[in-house]
């Protein structure tokens, strides 16, 4: 039987079809009612035509854009996709979830109401005996505007009432909206004790939003914290603060910054402000979850604007402008040197090229330089620098290798408020480089184990000429010695930064041979060894770099090889991955460096990695990471709501050999159950040489509903090599911002 009208045409089918007066049908038997998207499928049925309605008199089942509704009985209204079904179940399609209510009713599948309803994301027989179960008088969801509520609230998770709430408001997809977000606690924390926090979303806008989190620590009282976020179309930023109006461990208050900002304006001009502030010395140790940073002792804050040049000059030029400071957090057992202020700094800069495939480059550049938190004894002076860095080279690449000279200039103009060590308080100096870059490429078909592979061998030569000049007096404002790498070996200058250049006349002779697999492409084996020598003794070394400059060296004269650098990685061994790098000095036939590294991953969330520090007279370190099934329990076909699920250990230890301890690291369990993940993970930081902060993080995420508890997953994939998150980030959390 079909229906015909300007609407969706309704196709009815069943064992038999009764019509009376033109208008009501009754169908019984197998009956099926198709219009669009909606398919109603009962034993019995009466349908109005005029009134577009339908009554299903026996248990329906309604499947509407992947929504589910299954009831004793229902009533459609068919051309608004309105209706109601009694002793009902659900399973919605935007969320996974579902679950049973004595009366439902819903219009299309942009709202639905439910009495005495029961909602989960796990799979159940019985919705009311799932591992997770969220049972109210009355649920709402509007998915249009996304809003969620439930009245008469309670939450259940392993049959225990969790949270109980007379009114509880949350987003009915994981689209933003405001509303108190889950609170979240953190069990313990040996610096801070017990910590509760309640954050508060505001949707201000889709493109901005602020989120307020008063938080409770036992240890020293009340905290709050503010989070401001835009996305514009050529700007977007974050500012976040933290304040305790009053420690009652210090007896003061407290509190920090962290400020990211940064944009674009009409001409093409970019700024960008990054800025970090502490109230004390001793807030990196007691709240460093509130300022990540990788030098939590050094707080940069930083502003700097750039503007491209070429529109009006006509050149590849941009200048730029910086004002750079540091808020230095010391201690008094273990100070550190805090580094220069640039206030201000500013710049010329641009790079292009010629006709004639000549390259170039060029900043001119003006600094003050300026002290403030000094360590005890810190003598160093403010002053300023005006430096001119400039390069000419002329690559050349053909198939079977590449030979590039090099030309460069780096000129410097110092002025100091204290005398130098030779009495001024002005010095200048210009300093030339001549470099040769060049190398061959050798290729043939091999194989390894059995595999086809294609090799090459490429031989290196880098030779260097860089004058002396006296740099014994000059101040020292961000010269630092370069790592010795597979990189730094084939650089120029010994130094980073303006400062500072070795005097050299060397050349560097190395060698690399790379594996790779002909259909795909992927690198799997690169080997490769590496050695300068001098062609004379070098005057300004590296290891000559001292707080204040540079000071004469005592005793004989330096070898003139250097150490030998081997360094190499392979992923030849389907599911392993190997990294070396060994600086090895011949002359006393002992390794002065090493990192060996290794890592297996068999499978999905099946990684387990292994890293060996060493650096003669300095440190030894081992480094083990690891995340990995420990346990898989399968659900009975008879348990209802039993989801099953995998335990997974995750951790990274970070042991001192020189030391005999545990210097950092954190351990943990991951639980995968389906619908919900447990998370409880232990980390220890440390603060000191004998100190260290400990803090546990317990989170349950229930799947399709909310997080409960601090995410540990940023910290997890930190330190972790080869971790992979359970879940997507965003996909499960509908009260996440």
């Amino acid at each position: 039987m079909r229906i015909d009208t300007s609407a969706d045409t309704i196709t009815l089918e069943a064992d038999r079809i009764d019509s009376h007066l033109d208008d009501l049908s009754v169908a019984r038997g197998g009956v099926a009612l198709h219009q669009g998207s909606l398919r109603l499928s009962t034993e019995l049925l009466e349908l109005s035509a005029r009134q577009r309605r339908a009554w299903a008199r026996s248990p329906v089942r309604i499947e509407h854009e992947g929504n589910l509704l299954e009831g004793r009985s229902a009533t459609v209204q068919l051309d608004s996709r309105e209706g109601l079904i009694e002793d009902a179940r659900y399973r919605i399609a935007r969320t996974g979830g579902g679950g049973a209510a004595r009366q439902l009713s819903f219009v299309g599948t942009d709202r639905l109401a439910a009495d005495q309803a029961s909602y989960t994301s796990c799979r159940a027989d019985d919705p009311d005996s799932a591992d997770w179960v969220l049972k109210a008088d009355r649920l709402s969801l509007d998915f249009e505007h996304n809003d969620g509520r439930a009245e008469g609230a309670s939450l259940r998770f392993l049959g225990v009432p969790i949270l109980a709430l007379p009114v509880l408001s949350f987003p009915a997809t994981g689209e933003r909206r405001s509303g108190w977000l889950p609170p979240t606690i953190y069990p313990f924390d040996s610096r801070n004790g017990f910590e509760l926090e309640t954050p508060y979303y505001f949707n201000l806008a889709p493109d901005h939003d602020l989120t307020l989190t008063p938080g409770l620590l036992t240890r020293r009282g009340l905290s709050l914290t503010g989070e401001y976020r835009y996305l514009w179309a050529q700007d977007e930023g974050r500012l976040k603060a933290h304040w305790l109006p009053n420690d009652s461990t210090t007896g003061r208050a407290r509190g920090g910054a962290d400020i990211d900002l940064q944009g674009e304006r009409a001409g093409g001009l970019r700024y960008q402000l990054d800025l970090q502030h502490a109230s004390d010395d001793d807030y990196w140790k007691d709240f460093s979850r509130v300022l990540p940073s990788l030098t939590p002792r050094l707080l940069a804050q930083d502003l700097s604007a750039r503007q491209p040049l070429q529109r009006w000059l006509g050149w590849p030029l941009q200048a730029y402008a910086r004002v750079l400071g540091w808020r230095t957090l010391q201690a008094a057992d273990t100070p550190i040197l805090p580094p220069y202020q640039r206030m201000p700094q500013l710049g010329l800069m641009g790079q292009g090229d010629t006709a004639a495939g000549l390259n170039w480059s060029t900043q001119l550049e003006y600094n003050h330089f300026s002290l403030r938190n000094r360590a005890p004894g810190d003598t160093r002076s403010d002053g300023d620098r005006a430096h001119l860095l400039g390069a000419l080279w002329w690559p050349q690449d053909l198939s079977w290798g590449w030979f590039t000279p090099r030309l460069a200039i780096n000129a410097a103009s110092y002025q100091t408020d204290q005398p130098m060590s030779d009495g001024r308080r002005r010095a200048s100096r210009a300093i030339p480089t001549l470099s040769l870059d060049a190398g061959l490429r050798f290729e043939r078909a091999t194989a390894l184990f059995g595999r086809p592979l294609s090799q090459t061998l490429e031989p290196r030569l880098h030779y260097v000429r860089t004058p002396w000049r006296n740099q014994d007096a000059q101040p020292n404002f961000d010269g630092s010695v370069n790592d010795f790498n597979e990189i730094s070996i084939y650089q120029d200058n010994g130094f980073s930064g303006v400062d500072f250049v070795t005097d050299v006349h060397q050349v560097t002779l190395g060698a690399g041979s790379r594996w790779f697999d002909p259909v795909a492409g992927g690198e799997l084996l690169r080997v490769g060894l590496a050695q300068r020598y001098l062609f004379k003794d070098q005057r300004i070394t590296p290891d000559r770099l001292g707080a204040s400059g540079l000071s004469a060296e005592s005793g004989a004269p330096a070898n003139r090889f250097s150490d030998v650098l081997l360094f190499g990685s392979s992923t030849v061994v389907p599911q392993w991955r190997f990294d070396v790098n060994v600086q090895y000095n011949a002359d006393r036939q002992r390794t002065t460096r090493s990192i060996l590294a290794a890592r297996w991953q068999p499978g999905d969330y099946k990684t387990l990695s292994a890293t060996y520090r060493y650096a003669r007279d300095l440190s030894e370190q081992v480094e083990l990471g690891w995340q990995w099934p420990i346990y898989q329990r399968e659900a009975p076909r008879t348990e209802a709501g039993a989801c099953g699920g995998t335990l997974y250990g995750v951790g990274r230890i970070n042991f001192s050999r020189r030391d005999a301890r545990i210097t950092e690291g954190l351990a943990g369990v991951e639980y995968d159950a389906g619908c919900w993940i447990g998370r409880v993970v232990a980390e220890r930081v440390s603060t000191g040489t004998s100190e260290a902060t400990t803090r546990l993080m317990v989170q349950l995420e229930l799947i399709g509903l909310s997080r409960l508890g601090p995410s540990p997953l940023k910290v997890l994939k930190d330190n972790i090599p080869g971790y992979r998150m359970l879940r997507d980030d965003n996909a499960a959390s509908t009260s996440s911002p």
